[in-house]
């Protein structure tokens, strides 16, 4: 391993078996083969390739570190591996010299070989000249060749002899059905993908078909929902009109039925129970979609975004483009308006007010094109949190908001398996450097009060997940304290060490605690070594003297200096393991609905606020399902303060759930908002 632990400040005897080459045998079998020597005592032993006495000195004495003798090799048995590092004074380098020494040349060192070197000296050539000093000895090349010669014929020996008895044949037999039963599954796996592949062909030339599992299927309990959603009880016809036959409906009757049902009162859907359509591996965008618009500073401050001069000037402006505006989308005073574009002909009307319509259906198709002359996020957004809290629809196909992330974001381009994660990042980043680019447009080309809109939703949007950190060292020789603040937008929480084990005991007894994971976050972490140049300890010497620089041992910690409206949890759940792999870590946290950030504050910055100010109330969760890191499914968990209720967002399917169903889950991503502003002492 690149670092062992374990390699300290190595203290040996003048005495030390390692030191004479007479003791290089084990002291319980003598053999002279694979010896390694205890680097904490004068114990020698055998090595794992004979009889395994140094392993068993290592669980006898605890002792970790060995030497081999004649290769110069490190292993440390605690750590299961070679060492490749040294300690600060060098000691294991100066052993290998010393060791180097003992053994001289002619290989005088070497008990099983008087008078020869070691093939490792003779193949390295540690002589004067590189070269045997025996000059009827063989060279070192046809030495080491031999060798090799001899360990193939050895080999291929004992092959065949494995391969001739009862045992080895049920091994190869063994072998053998393995190899076929790989095959057989690694054909499987070719054929679903060419299946997956042509249905994602098709899929991509053909319209989407409806869903036949709408919100208006899914079972709801009506002890959760409140009674304005609630759905009405069914009502029959009089019997008057239940008698009536096919034949006898006649123009009279027909219109008497049409009088009655539509005088039925129509189902009300709650706002914001809107499904969003998987539309192939963007289960990852429809979660974090879900959130956003579920977190209501950031979707109040989309809804009231006039969207309809100051980005078509903005596509102008960049693409150089003066065409006259398609579509208009006027919002006034938050009050949500109903903009009108082309949809899939299902049976539909033009515009979102096909909702209200009389067939009604309750999916809603955008076009794959975009519904402005410009490709811009904050306008899908901006459509999408109109329709989705409108009331009108229970199923979205995001075609248009999916088609700007691929022009605007291209590593999510494609039907790939993403990280939400790293698309929260990215969507918000283009969203306010979009924002930005608006509002440096000169004041004649926008209105003031589109521009003050537009200030005020980018403060918004820059201000509702930003945090500062306060990073503090503490030099150790004179207690001097140097303070940064640096801004952050989300905290990336990791899992104690005894976590990263993922054994099933480990993940169903020992849950982790999100308190822990914050306390870790923030707890002080000791710099390795005198690397600290302390500004106090440096005051004294001059700016151009010749002195070095004092380095000292210092110690570093993490504050919270300022906390954000919305607290953004990131649970890093997946780590490197091996060579370009990642695994997850399947433990589970537990987080409750009320979160104290008092604790992990600086209490010189936040001495002054409220305690009400620390508290933290629960909005939102992302959920990864599955083992691996390219692989799974996103759903999210989001608190609808419209009706007062949590919903589980599982792209087209939507069910209400409970608070205590939500703090069961296996959380990626935790969303908490604040419950009292810090700036303005309101209740958010």
């Amino acid at each position: 391993m690149d670092r062992c632990k374990h390699v300290g400040r190595l203290r040996l005897a003048q005495d030390h078996s390692i030191l004479n080459p007479q003791k290089w045998r084990c002291v319980d079998c003598l053999t002279t083969e694979s010896v390694w020597a205890c680097l904490k005592c004068s114990h020698v032993a055998c090595g794992r390739y004979m009889e395994e006495h140094a392993l068993r000195h290592f669980q006898e004495s605890r002792h970790p570190l060995a030497m081999a003798v004649r290769e110069l090799d490190v292993f440390c048995y605690a750590c299961g591996d070679y060492v490749l590092n040294d300690n600060a004074e060098g000691d294991l380098k100066l052993l290998r010299g010393a060791l180097s020494t003992v053994r001289g040349p002619g290989g005088c060192g070497d008990p099983a070989r008087p008078g020869r070197r070691s093939l490792r000296s003779l193949a390295l050539g540690d002589g004067p000249s590189g070269a045997s000093n025996d000059p009827g000895g063989p060279r070192p090349a046809l030495q080491t060749a031999l060798r090799h010669r001899r360990q193939v014929l050895l080999g291929k020996a004992l092959r065949a002899w494995f391969g001739r008895s009862s045992y080895g044949r049920h091994r190869l037999e063994q072998q053998r059905q393995q190899q076929e039963q790989e095959q057989r599954k690694e054909e499987l796996r070719r054929r679903r993908r060419e299946v997956k592949r042509r249905l994602l062909e098709e899929l991509a030339s053909s319209p989407p078909r409806k869903s036949a599992r709408l919100l208006t299927q899914a079972p709801r309990t009506a002890a959760i929902i409140p009674r304005k959603f609630r759905d009405p009880p069914e009502r029959t016809p009089p019997p008057s009109l239940l008698g009536l036959s096919r034949r006898s409906l006649g123009d009279g009757n027909t219109a008497k039925l049409r009088r009655y049902y539509s005088s039925y009162p129509r189902r009300k859907l709650a706002p914001g129970v809107t499904g969003l359509r998987n539309l192939g591996n963007t289960c990852y965008m429809n979660s974090i979609l879900q959130v956003l618009s579920h977190l209501h500073i950031f979707r109040e401050c989309f809804l009231q975004l006039d969207l309809n001069q100051a980005l078509e000037l903005l596509a102008s402006a960049v693409n150089g483009n003066s065409r006259p505006p398609l579509c208009k989308l006027v919002m006034a005073h938050g009050k949500a308006g109903q903009p009108s574009f082309p949809l899939s002909k299902r049976g539909m009307s033009a515009g979102l007010s096909g909702g209200a319509s009389r067939t009604r259906n309750m999916e809603l198709i955008q076009p794959k094109e975009p519904s402005s002359n410009h490709i811009s996020l904050c306008h899908e957004l901006h459509t999408l949190f109109q329709v989705m809290w409108s009331g009108k629809w229970a199923l979205v196909s995001p075609f248009a908001m999916l088609n700007s992330v691929w022009q605007l974001i291209p590593a999510f381009r494609g039907y790939a398996q993403q990280d939400a994660q790293e698309f929260l990042c990215e969507l918000l980043d283009k969203v306010q450097r979009e924002l930005e680019t608006t509002g440096t447009l000169q004041p004649a080309q926008v209105p003031a009060p589109q521009r003050k809109l537009i200030k005020k939703v980018l403060n918004v949007v820059n201000t509702i997940f930003h945090g500062q950190l306060l990073s503090q060292v503490t030099c150790l020789a004179c207690d001097n304290k140097s303070n940064t603040i640096e801004p952050f937008w989300d905290l990336s929480l990791e899992f104690p060490e005894r976590y990263h084990c993922n054994g099933k005991e480990t993940a169903a007894q020992f849950p982790c605690l999100l308190t822990e994971m914050l306390a870790k976050f923030t707890e002080t972490e000791a710099l390795e070594g005198n690397i600290y140049a302390c500004d106090q300890c440096n005051s004294k010497r001059r700016r151009f003297s010749s002195k070095p620089i004092i380095l000292t041992e210092a110690q570093k910690q993490l504050m919270i200096h300022k906390l954000p409206q919305v607290l953004r949890l990131h649970l890093k759940r997946f780590r490197w393991s091996g060579r370009n792999h990642r695994e997850k870590i399947g433990v589970h946290v537990s987080f409750d609905q009320i979160l104290n950030m008092e604790p992990y504050c600086c209490r010189d910055s936040t001495g002054s606020l409220k305690p009400d100010c620390f508290v933290y109330e629960l909005s939102a969760v992302v959920m990864h399902h599955g083992k691996g890191f390219g692989s799974g499914h996103y759903t999210a968990y989001c608190y609808n303060t419209e009706g007062g209720f949590w919903v589980h967002c599982n792209d087209s399917k939507l069910n209400i759930c409970t608070v205590d169903e939500v703090c069961k889950t296996q959380a990626y991503i935790l969303f908490y908002t604040q419950r009292v502003s810090q700036d303005k002492g309101k209740s958010l």
